[in-house]
């Protein structure tokens, strides 16, 4: 079994390398421009953090399924997939602005979809609405609920999650998760709090090419631990 640290190290290098310039990450800075920030912070970190958790359990589970020479050999072959996968990314990339758009004209049609729904009713209906919503809507606030929603089932097979699997049965799963959950917590903050200025100014291509890197030097350290 690995190091604790080194599992931390290398789970917050990918965490913030992919995350960075991703799409929850622009969803999670439009929506914190239309919302109150504490809301949608806790919304993406709680989905965020459920995500990598889960990741980290189906990663650990996996050597006691299949034999861990057997998940070593998928691992390095993930590292190094995800490594051309996002170097193909950076060199072909449509650019930031574009995807930037693209987030916010779905978070857009959402937007009025709600709020024209909302208009046509009286505050009778309201009323009846509120009590008609979905039993989690009453617990918690419906806004934390959509950055929650938005948040994972955007990441669900995502390859920062398949990538966290795979760290995560080859590495310390404790490790992989506090390095997860603290890299999710630095780039969704920083996306709450800088908002669609900061997400703008970001380059998608250099943050692709430099997780391209890393994942192949990940892929490289995981094929000589291999042959040692």
């Amino acid at each position: 079994m690995t190091s604790v640290a080194q599992g931390f190290t290398k789970s917050l290098a990918m965490t913030v390398l992919s995350e960075i310039g991703d799409k929850t990450f622009f969803a999670a800075a439009i929506l914190a421009m239309r919302h109150p920030r504490r809301l949608v912070l806790s919304g993406c970190l709680a989905a965020l953090i459920v995500m990598t958790i889960l990741s980290a359990i189906v990663g650990w589970a996996a050597p006691n399924l299949i034999s861990r020479t057997w998940t070593h050999h998928i691992t390095t072959i993930l590292f190094f997939g995800f490594g051309f996968w996002s170097l193909w990314d950076g060199f072909n990339d449509k650019g930031e602005a574009e995807e930037l758009a693209e987030v916010e004209a779905k978070l857009d049609a959402d937007w009025k979809a709600n709020t024209g729904t909302t208009k046509a009713g009286s505050k009778d209906d309201d009323e009846l609405k509120k009590q008609r919503r979905p039993f989690l809507s009453q617990l918690f606030s419906p806004i934390l609920l959509k950055a929650f929603s938005i948040t994972f089932f955007g990441e669900w097979g995502d390859k920062s999650q398949i990538a966290t699997i795979g760290l995560a049965a080859d590495e310390n799963p404790l490790g992989v998760v506090l390095g997860g959950i603290v890299g999710q917590a630095l780039c969704t903050t920083a996306a709450v709090v800088g908002g669609k200025s900061l997400a703008s100014q970001i380059s998608e291509k250099i943050v692709a090419l430099s997780g391209g890197v890393l994942f192949i030097i990940f892929g490289i350290q995981s094929f000589l631990s291999m042959v040692e």
